[in-house]
């Protein structure tokens, strides 16, 4: 197996936003993780009458199926190469996993958003959580397909290049940035992006720059869809002026949207 992104595709993260890694962790831990989630929905996989709710959200989970997914030579090669080399924290636990599934019910958790990375005065306040112009304390985020996902499978909605819109909004904001509820109310502010689908085999992984525009919708499938998105966190954040190890994709991407401002 490769390891590593080519510098077409770190090239390709700058400017649209997200790169696709197929086969970053193998089919047999995607089908070990889904054991366990399916134990924790109280749903049976060969009955879809227990299929009763569209979204199931299920915790963080550090079971090792998860943290090897999240520890493959690949993915931790292009960890470096996308946030810095030992900027970032390994991941401890994988994240939130929104379950869907194929019923045509409304979920009302579909609109498009950019995912907040540091506290507010409240902490325990989601919606109060915030985002500033050097994306303190995330360094991607990332998509882990735990289960095949076609475009009828609920995939999440990325808008390409997105992200440099939302760096240039962010920048007059300096160090508070904007809380997740006000970012979300300036996105449709936003010029139009194209859009694309997160689709692809269990083991595939998005890796996305923190401010990339995105979105959940309803699933229009068959078969339920296993997804996690952990952020990665940084050992230290961001400073746009650059490090020992120079400046990385993720800063590039805010540097060259700020300059066209």
């Amino acid at each position: 197996m490769k390891t590593g992104l080519t510098l077409q595709q770190i090239e390709q993260f700058i400017q649209d936003g997200f790169v696709r890694i197929d086969h970053a962790f193998s089919e047999p831990l995607a089908r070990e993780a889904r054991a366990i989630l399916w134990r924790d929905t109280g749903c049976d996989p060969d009955d879809p009458a227990t299929w009763t709710r569209p979204v199931i959200r299920l915790g963080m989970y550090s079971d090792p199926p998860f943290l090897a997914a999240a520890q493959t030579e690949i993915l931790q090669a292009a960890f470096d190469q996308l946030a810095g080399p030992r900027r970032w924290i390994p991941c401890r636990s994988m994240g939130s996993f929104p379950v869907r599934f194929p019923l045509r019910e409304e979920t009302g958790d579909t609109g498009w958003h950019v995912d907040a990375s540091f506290a507010g005065d409240d902490p325990t306040g989601f919606l109060e959580w915030r985002v500033n112009w050097r994306s303190k304390g995330r360094g991607l985020l990332m998509l882990f397909l735990f289960s095949d996902t076609s475009e009828r499978d609920a995939p999440t909605r990325l808008r390409i290049g997105s992200h440099q819109d939302v760096a240039r909004l962010l920048k007059p904001y300096g160090e508070a940035g904007l809380s997740f509820m006000e970012l979300a109310g300036k996105l449709p502010e936003l010029p139009e992006r194209l859009e694309t689908r997160a689709v692809g085999k269990a083991g595939t992984v998005y890796l996305c720059h923190p401010f990339l525009v995105h979105a959940a919708q309803p699933h229009s499938g068959t078969e339920p869809r296993f997804l996690a998105q952990p952020p990665l966190l940084l050992r230290r954040d961001f400073d746009m002026g650059g490090s020992e190890t120079g400046i990385s994709p993720v800063e590039e991407a805010i540097l060259r949207a700020s300059s066209s401002a």
